[in-house]
């Protein structure tokens, strides 16, 4: 058998269709509450439409409400679908092991499904009944879009090690929960439950994982932007979502029409999403452009003139010392630089005084790292520390720092790190405005991370209109005179 998104696949490109129509039988929608009435309803939705559906989601609540006539009408219904076209079980499932192998016979063996939704709360142990059958399919819940979502799923996990032995730093329990689908799809038949509400959702998720599919419900009723939505979550070749409509579709004065019409209103954005030009951006990811953003905008960067210390007037000024006056982008710092420091082995982080030591702490509030630090005037009471911190003779400690220019300074820090027993590999800065301080730390034996460089912030503040050319120009010919 083949692994379930290749027979959804198959299915989408005979019929050139995302759509996936709800089978929500509302009991103010039937014309007899009971069995009879839900099968009826049903059927005439799946007749009307099958021509437009790339699969069907029977929501088992509706059904389930009747008791044992529903649960029969469900499986008379999935039962009638076209074999051709996959049927995902709206039931969002989760218990342990034994009740949920119990629960996928019940979705598989008895109606017939050939996937279902998954609630991840309880864990992998509680989702392997329905995916150890590669033809069969679990959508995972990640992202919702109902009001109370973010009381659970934007909640920040702490910096832990995947079940795959990676680290992962701190990020929100929706995105622990798409990265643990993606280490567990390996017979490509789980996806992502994403609301067509979190746009952003689907732009990180689909950033992180390429392949995935997305059930992507929340257009219609829910208000969710379709363009919005497909913009961010579809992939490359146009696939990887399905959108799920029930009410727009079963209300409406002739139900076949109104499929008809989304397909059509699908296709046309995917069609212009695959004519649309790139975003002019260069080549930073959403993420980088939005630290970027507020570089600008909080005044860490500045064009204009200004006499550095060494008397020559530059083009262009860093002050990320200004990020201790903005303490939610300070956060957002703190975020992309704990994404450089996974796959990173160290005991602690050691910052660079001055710029390096708010930023510093805010990466350990969040990953829960110790923090140490070199001081730049030598103690003379007390300890007489050199550096300051609690750690032990042969630890490693990962140099942090606001940017880098020459690396030299770098050195100095180091130093004395190295003089008190903490072994150092990999410096991690926000911004490189060198020329060539990566080869130089490389021929010191040190690994040298940036989050951005200044090439590709002119290149983006260029393209995006935020500078002018000739501005971009100047600053470029002032650093090779550097």
């Amino acid at each position: 058998m083949e692994p379930f998104f290749t027979t959804l696949e198959k299915r989408i490109r005979s019929v050139d269709s995302l759509l996936c129509v709800g089978l929500d039988p509302h009991p103010e929608d039937l014309e007899e509450i009971s069995g009879n009435g839900v099968r009826d309803f049903c059927l005439r939705l799946v007749e009307q439409t099958a021509d437009s559906a790339a699969a069907y989601k029977p929501n088992a609540a509706f059904f389930e409400a009747l008791g044992g006539e529903g649960f029969r009408a469900l499986k008379e219904v999935i039962g009638q679908i076209p074999e051709e076209i996959p049927v995902i079980l709206d039931v969002k499932r989760g218990d342990i092991s034994s009740t949920a192998r119990a629960y996928a016979r019940a979705a598989y063996d008895t109606l017939g499904a050939d996937a279902v939704t998954i609630n991840p709360y309880l864990g992998k142990d509680a989702l392997l009944p329905f995916i150890e059958d590669p033809a069969r399919g679990a959508f995972v819940l990640c992202k919702t879009s109902n009001p109370g979502a973010a009381d659970l799923q934007d909640l920040q996990v702490s910096a832990a090690r995947s079940p795959f032995g990676r680290t992962w730093l701190p990020m929100p329990l929706f995105q622990w929960v798409a990265r643990l689908v993606q280490e567990w799809n390996t017979a490509d038949n789980l996806g992502l439950v994403i609301g067509a509400t979190q746009a952003e959702t689907l732009e990180l998720v689909r950033q992180e994982d390429a392949r995935i599919w997305f059930l992507t419900p929340g257009i219609g009723a829910q208000g969710g932007n379709l363009a919005a939505a497909l913009k961010a979550g579809l992939r490359d070749d146009g696939l990887g979502m399905l959108i799920p409509i029930s009410r727009a579709i079963s209300r409406a004065e002739d139900p076949g029409q109104a499929a008809r019409d989304f397909k059509q209103a699908i296709n046309s954005e995917r069609e212009t999403l695959r004519v649309r030009p790139k975003p002019v951006s260069g080549p930073l990811s959403p993420a980088q452009r939005e630290i970027a953003d507020g570089l600008l905008d909080i005044g860490c960067i500045q064009f204009g003139e200004f006499t550095l210390k060494s008397g020559r007037i530059s083009p262009i000024y860093f002050d990320l010392r200004r990020l201790i006056a903005y303490p939610d982008f300070l956060q957002r710092v703190a975020r992309a630089y704990c994404s450089m420091l996974e796959g990173l082995e160290f005991d602690h982080l050691a910052a660079l005084p001055y710029a390096g030591l708010p930023i510093t702490s805010a990466i350990c509030a969040l990953g829960g790292w110790s923090m140490v630090y070199p001081r730049k005037e030598e103690k003379t009471y007390g300890t007489k520390a050199q550096v300051e911190g609690v750690f032990s003779d042969g630890q490693t400690a990962v140099v942090i720092d606001d940017l880098i220019t020459t690396g030299g300074s770098k050195l100095e820090g180091i130093h004395k790190l190295l003089e008190n027993g903490l072994q150092v590999g990999d410096i991690v800065v926000l911004i490189d405005r060198s020329q060539d301080a990566d080869s130089f730390l490389k021929g010191q034996g040190y690994r040298l991370h940036a989050y951005l460089s200044l090439p590709e912030l002119l290149t983006y503040y260029q393209l995006s209109g935020q500078i002018e050319g000739d501005l971009a120009a100047e600053v470029k010919e002032f650093l090779e005179g550097d």
